[in-house]
C-alpha cells in the first residue's frame, strides 16, 4: 500500500450532503416522531370541516425533535391542502407584538407596513386570515417580551389552531389568567428518545451527510452513545460534523475514532464554558434573591442592574423560574394596589447550584 493512497485530493470531500448535519434540515421521513405528528394533526383537524381547532403546548427539551414535528406537520398541510394556512413564527427571532405582527405582514406577502402601527397591521392580518382556516406555530414562545398577539389572535381570528412550542412546561403556569383560559392548550411532552432512536436518527443523517463507508461503524457508535448520554440529537449532529471536519483536515478518506475523540474534546470544551457562564450568572442572581429575599421582582431586577447584570428582564424573569423549579426561591403573586399585579420572590434554600 502507497503512503498517500489513503489519502483525499485536490477537490475531493467525505462529505455528500454537509447541511444535512444541520439541526434545521428536514429529511424526508422524520423518525419516532410519529405518534406525536398525529396528535398535533389531531388538533389541527376540525378546520378541514370549517371549525377552530384545539390549541396544544409543545414541550420537551431541548433537541429531541419539537420544531421538525410541527415543520413536517405544515410542510404536509402546504403541499396538499389550500383550505388551511399555516404560519410558524420564531419567538426567538420575533419577540415583540409589533415584530410579530411584521412577520406575519412578510409571510403573507403584504409589504405596505412603511410608518404602521401594531393595531394596523395585525387589522391586515385578520382580514386576511379570516378569509381562511389558520394553524399557527409560536417556537420558542417563552422567549417573547409581551402577548398581545396572543390576545389578538385569540379574540379576532374566527377558525384557528394556536401551537406554542417550549422547552419549560411550567412556561404556561405564569401566562396571563385572561390568555390561559381563552387558550385552554391541550398539553403534549415529548420525551427522550431511548439509545436504537438516537441510534437511527444518527444513521439517517449520517446516509444523508457522508459518501458511503466514510463513517466508520465504531466511530458511529461512539458518537450514537455519546448523544444519547446527552439526550440533544444536536449534539450528535455536531459530533458528526466537526469529525468529518477534522478527517478532510488530515486528507482522511475515512472518520476514524480518534477525529471523533477531537470532536468531543471541542465540544467539551465549549460546554463547560457555556455552563460556567450560566452557572456564574445564576448564582449571581440567587445572591441578590438572598440578599433582598421578600421583596417585589420589579425591585429585584432593579438591584440586579444596579449591580452590574447585564441580561433583559425576559431572561432575568426567565431565570427566577429557573430557580424556583430548583426549588431554590419561592415565587408568590399577588395583586391589586396601585401598581397591579406583580410576584414577590423569597429564598427558599442553602444547596450548593452545582445540585440545580
Amino acid at each position: 500500500m502507497g503512503l498517500f493512497e489513503g489519502m483525499l485530493k485536490e477537490g475531493e470531500s467525505i462529505f455528500k450532503n454537509e447541511i444535512a448535519l444541520d439541526f434545521s434540515f428536514q429529511p424526508k421521513l422524520l423518525l419516532h416522531r410519529e405518534k406525536e405528528q398525529f396528535y398535533i394533526a389531531n388538533c389541527i383537524k376540525p378546520l378541514f370541516t370549517g371549525r377552530t381547532g384545539k390549541n396544544v403546548l409543545v414541550h420537551g427539551k431541548p433537541g429531541i425533535g419539537k420544531t421538525l414535528a410541527i415543520k413536517h406537520v405544515f410542510k404536509e398541510i402546504e403541499e396538499n391542502y389550500e383550505e388551511v394556512t399555516p404560519i410558524y413564527i420564531n419567538c426567538w427571532k420575533h419577540n415583540t407584538t409589533y415584530k410579530i405582527a411584521v412577520e406575519m405582514c412578510d409571510l403573507l406577502g403584504y409589504k405596505f407596513i412603511q410608518n404602521k402601527k401594531t393595531q394596523e397591521l395585525f387589522k391586515e392580518v385578520i382580514s386576511r386570515l379570516n378569509k381562511t382556516n389558520v394553524v399557527f406555530a409560536f417556537d420558542e414562545i417563552d422567549k417573547v417580551e409581551d402577548f398581545d398577539f396572543l390576545y389578538t389572535l385569540l379574540e379576532d381570528i374566527y377558525r384557528k389552531t394556536i401551537v406554542l412550542i417550549s422547552n419549560y412546561r411550567e412556561w404556561l403556569i405564569n401566562l396571563d389568567h385572561r390568555i390561559k383560559s381563552r387558550l385552554s392548550p391541550e398539553l403534549l411532552h415529548f420525551k427522550e428518545y431511548n439509545a436504537n432512536e438516537t441510534k437511527d436518527i444518527l444513521a439517517q443523517r449520517r446516509d444523508y451527510a457522508f459518501n458511503s463507508n466514510v463513517l466508520l461503524k465504531e466511530s458511529f457508535d461512539i458518537i450514537a452513545a455519546r448523544t444519547f448520554d446527552l439526550q440533544d440529537i444536536r449534539s450528535g449532529l455536531h459530533l458528526m460534523k466537526e469529525a468529518g471536519f477534522v478527517a478532510e483536515n488530515e486528507s482522511s478518506r475515512t472518520i476514524r475514532i480518534d477525529h471523533v475523540n477531537k470532536a468531543i474534546s471541542k465540544l467539551d470544551e465549549l460546554s463547560t464554558k457555556a455552563n460556567l457562564e450560566l452557572e456564574q450568572e445564576t448564582d449571581f442572581i440567587l445572591k441578590i434573591i438572598k440578599l433582598n429575599s421578600g421583596k417585589k421582582i420589579g425591585d429585584l431586577f432593579k438591584i440586579y442592574q444596579e449591580s452590574g447584570g447585564k441580561s433583559s428582564y425576559k431572561t432575568f424573569y426567565r431565570k427566577i423560574n429557573k430557580l424556583k423549579v430548583g426549588k431554590f426561591v419561592s415565587i408568590k403573586k399577588i395583586s391589586g394596589g396601585t401598581e397591579g399585579s406583580t410576584s414577590i420572590i423569597t429564598f427558599q434554600s442553602v444547596k450548593k447550584l452545582t445540585e440545580f
